[in-house]
């Protein structure tokens, strides 16, 4: 069974989040939208389209809770539905909920670091 298929994302803690996206927006070229993110956009000929997310997050964002880092790091994943059991049988700390948006299907699983790891399963053909 795949598992993991790319990095869907990088997410991260920040005092000031509109401040850090506009500094990496001026001085690293990032094209930060009104969100305060930016999209990597990959695939050409022979590789599946797709994208990473770069995203700071508000310093006391709940959204990487119960996590214990100040980033969290997204993983595409081929399907969600079947890998979530399958980690569950292996012993990993899967967090007991799953959000399914425009955006695709979401599922976290605890580290042993205790890092919230997100797992993305994209919407077809992205």
């Amino acid at each position: 069974m795949k598992r993991v298929t790319g990095i869907g994302g990088i997410f991260f803690k920040a005092r000031d989040p509109a401040a850090l996206a506009a500094w990496y927006r001026d001085h690293l070229g990032l094209d930060v939208g009104d969100w305060n993110g930016a999209v990597f956009p990959w695939g050409g000929e022979g590789s599946a389209p797709g994208m990473t997310i770069w995203s700071p997050f508000a310093a006391d964002t709940a959204y990487m809770a119960p996590g214990t880092a100040s980033f969290m790091v997204n993983f595409r994943v081929a399907d969600l539905d079947a890998l979530l059991p399958v980690l569950r049988a292996e012993g990993c700390d899967v967090v007991d909920r799953t959000e399914v948006s425009e955006q695709g299907k979401f599922g976290w699983v605890i580290d042993p670091e205790g890092n919230k790891v997100e797992l993305w399963e994209p919407p077809a053909g992205q």
